[in-house]
């Protein structure tokens, strides 16, 4: 037998995936693997794996930047890390999130913010938090042609306004409305944040635009995860939403720790890794 044919094929050569794609994955009943990136090497290595789509999201504030929120993280920041993934994408969808008081302002506002991310990155859309409150502006950016996702149930933007980050949103009233309003007008996708199961599988089976659950249950039409969760770099976070793949965490401090030690004892670098 041809070894050939038990090498896998690389994902990154399947054709990209575009927007009306991604739509039609819920037709198709394929599920939607995503996962955030915010750099160059680890969008590589997530487009390498075959995701769906990237999300650059803003939760870079907290898990690149160090901040308790999402909310300091500002326009330039977001196109400075998006065009690094973008430059390292061959197949994956981007969606770039748009940070706090860059859509909030005003439907205008929101649609010269988000062209400057597609202009000066080359993601392929952006992500908003917002239903009901956000349709407006949801409807003036997709009549600009600028695909957009929405976001319901728990919005990290709103921290303040809810008082705390990691609260179950369990208004069925409201969640429904919020998701209906952001299909109604032209969202493509739609995160369901930490919901219960039953009612992610209630909205995702009502709308026809694809969900995409993060602590909403295993009936969405897709999934997502910030990586550096699900990698296990970040210590001692553990929602139980979120399962780690791998424990990275201590593996670089480990080999850090390490090359400290070669370093002070003198056996780094040794002859192999020394020019004559």
């Amino acid at each position: 037998m041809d070894d050939k044919q038990n090498v896998p094929a690389d994902p990154r050569s399947a054709a990209p995936v575009t927007v009306p794609r991604f739509v039609a994955a819920k037709r198709q009943k394929r599920r939607l693997a995503v996962l955030t990136a915010y750099d160059y090497t680890w969008a590589g290595i997530v487009d390498a794996a075959g995701v769906d789509a990237i999300l650059v999201g803003d939760t870079l504030g907290m898990v690149v930047q160090g901040h308790d929120t999402t909310l300091p993280v500002t326009l330039d920041q977001m196109i400075y890390h998006a065009e690094m993934v973008t430059r390292a994408v061959k197949r994956a969808l981007v969606i770039v999130d748009m940070p706090f008081m860059t859509y909030q302002v005003s439907p205008e506002t929101a649609i010269a913010n988000a062209g400057r991310i597609l202009k000066e990155t080359g993601a392929a859309c952006v992500k908003i938090e917002g239903g009901v409150n956000q349709a407006e502006t949801i409807r003036a950016m997709t009549a600009a042609d600028i695909p957009v996702m929405a976001h319901v149930g728990l919005k990290p933007q709103s921290v303040r306004m809810l008082g705390g980050m990691g609260k179950i949103q369990r208004d069925e009233q409201q969640l429904f409305a919020d998701a209906r309003a952001a299909q109604d007008a032209g969202a493509f996708g739609i995160v369901l944040e930490l919901i219960p199961r039953q009612l992610a599988t209630a909205i995702t089976a009502e709308l026809e635009i694809p969900t995409i659950g993060i602590g909403a249950g295993p009936d969405c039409d897709g999934q997502v995860l910030v990586l550096n969760d699900m990698l296990g770099l970040t210590d001692g976070f553990q929602p139980k939403f979120l399962k780690r793949y791998a424990e990275l965490h201590g593996e670089a401090v480990r080999a850090a720790a390490q090359y400290v030690t070669e370093v002070r004892e003198g056996t780094f670098p040794d002859d192999a890794h020394s020019h004559e």
